[in-house]
Parts: structure tokens; sequence; C-alpha cells
């Protein structure tokens, strides 16, 4: 199937909703271009909009996509220590 792409689009000047994971972009139609993180890394490189049938292809590298809150650097670990207190008589 010859896909009919609109234009390309870097990666940079669409807009990421953190949210739901969905960058967009604004199609002519007046709605948004659509594509998901996760296709992304699936190195699926096509938006589409969701009112009409036009299709930008997104310029990006996958090294430079926001990583998944499963892969981020933990957070340092916090100890808890815990006190014996020991009554004496006297």
């Amino acid at each position: 199937m010859a896909e009919n792409i609109y234009d390309e689009i870097e990666i940079e000047d669409m807009t990421y909703d953190a949210t739901i994971g969905i960058y967009h972009y604004p199609c002519p139609c007046g709605d948004r271009f659509e594509i998901a993180l996760a296709d992304l890394r699936d190195k699926e490189d096509i938006a589409v909009c969701p009112s009409c049938s036009l299709m930008i292809r997104v310029i990006f590298e996958v090294d430079d996509l926001p990583q998944p809150d499963h892969e981020k650097p933990a957070a340092l670990e916090t100890t808890t220590s815990t006190t014996t207190t020991v009554a004496t008589a006297t």
C-alpha cells in the first residue's frame, strides 16, 4: 500500500502530552496528527489525523525519546532505622 505523506515533521516541532503518551501536531483540517510514544519506540514514524486522511512522517531518533517510567533512574532509596529503647529498673 502506498503512503500519501502530507509532510515530514521533526519531533521537536511536535507537542508531547506525557499524561497519555502521545505526540501531537496541527493538521490543516483543524484537528491534530497523533502518534503514540510506544509506536515511536517501535520505530513507527507515521502520525495520522483522526479526522481526515492526511499523514505525516515524524523525523526522530529512538534514543532521544522520553524514557518510560520503569527505565528512569531510581531515586535514592530511603532507609529507615528502628530504634530500640531499653528500660532499666533502678
